[in-house]
């Protein structure tokens, strides 16, 4: 197929750009940045573009962390939604062919019980057999016509609903797919904060304690700078991994974004979410990070955790912040360790009310 002069040029003076913007910042020229820039450079994306020119203007460059976010946000799950739409869109035609598949039936059905109406009068003043014989061979084949129909009808509907349930399950996984972080596993940002909202306001509503714990990578800038960002991805699954070993039952871990990780955990008070943020750290730092391609021992990970608990005033964004004030807390005194807000209070630190 032949693309127009003008399509031609105003493409590759996207694809221009895209690749100026690699070149100018020195990033590797993969599929994923490429579709980043190219994406800023057409404008289609106004979220997009804003957050790019917020992070140049903050950071000068956009790291890993940085590009891998921007991917998810704005490209996967823009592909998701999509996908969603396509299923959806295919459900909907199934069943509109099967509702199509029972009017004509109805139909069908109506003319045949016009037929034997008519044929059954026709009976009641038939004058002879010859006529009797004839109402009746066709009252037959109506019948066996209506039941072969009835055959067809009931194979087709058969096959809509299996066609209709595989959709619905597809349509399902991809619904669970735009809740879940691609690299981790884990809950993303979009599914933690439904799910805090939402036990928020259980938790309120049946006085039930509930406690947040805010995690992050201790020196990830160093291990994507040094090792590169596969070496960097494998950081984050190493932490994930044990995310999911130590956290169970009802409790929620997300990817909350970045190098950053949530852990929600209902019915639980404070003294018992820093049992919890204990037992996740240690498990972080037993486990040793060894890079695939070489084999090669690059140390243990570690992570700094913060823990909060819900007050009777708190919003979501209330509970986060006392978090996160945590967790810069345990940053400041050294990584590789919890503290809490009744730790901040112990030592006259600041938490957000």
């Amino acid at each position: 197929m032949t693309v127009p002069a003008d399509e031609h040029e105003r493409t590759m003076a996207f694809a221009e750009i895209a690749l100026g913007q690699i070149r100018a910042l020195r990033q590797p020229a993969s599929p994923r940045h490429y579709e980043i820039w190219y994406t800023y450079a057409t404008g289609h994306s106004p979220s997009l573009n804003q957050v790019i020119n917020e992070t140049l203007a903050r950071n000068g460059t956009l790291s890993e962390s940085d590009i891998q976010q921007i991917y998810e946000a704005y490209i996967s799950a823009s592909r998701l939604t999509d996908r969603i739409d396509q299923v959806g869109s295919q459900v909907v035609g199934e069943i509109e062919q099967v509702m199509a598949m029972i009017g004509a039936a109805a139909g069908s059905a109506s003319s045949y019980s016009e037929k034997v109406a008519s044929d059954t009068q026709r009976l009641g003043v038939a004058s002879d057999d010859a006529a009797v014989r004839a109402i009746i061979e066709s009252l037959v084949q109506a019948t066996r016509e209506m039941q072969q129909a009835n055959v067809a009808l009931e194979a087709r509907l058969k096959a809509s609903m299996t066609e209709i349930a595989k959709l619905q399950e597809h349509l399902e996984a991809v619904r669970n797919e735009s809740l879940t972080d691609p690299l981790t596993s884990l809950a993303n940002r979009k599914s933690f904060d439904a799910t805090l909202t939402k036990v928020i306001a259980e938790a309120k509503r049946k006085g039930e304690h509930i406690s947040l714990l805010m995690s992050d990578v201790d020196h990830f800038k160093a291990f994507n700078d040094s090792y590169g960002h596969l070496t960097g991805d494998q950081v984050l699954r190493l932490v994930a991994t044990s995310l999911r070993q130590t956290v169970k039952g009802q409790d929620t871990a997300a990817r909350y974004g970045g190098e950053e990780f949530a852990i929600l955990l209902p019915n639980t008070v404070l003294r018992s979410a820093i049992i919890v943020a204990e037992h996740v750290r240690r498990a972080v730092a037993k486990k040793e990070l060894i890079k695939r391609s070489t084999g090669e021992a690059l140390g243990h990970v570690t992570i700094s955790v913060g823990v909060a608990t819900l007050r009777p005033r708190d919003t979501v964004q209330t509970l986060v912040e006392r978090a996160d004030n945590c967790l810069y807390a345990a940053k400041r005194r050294g990584r590789n360790m919890v503290v809490s807000e009744a730790d901040l209070e112990l030592s006259g630190g600041s938490a957000v009310a």
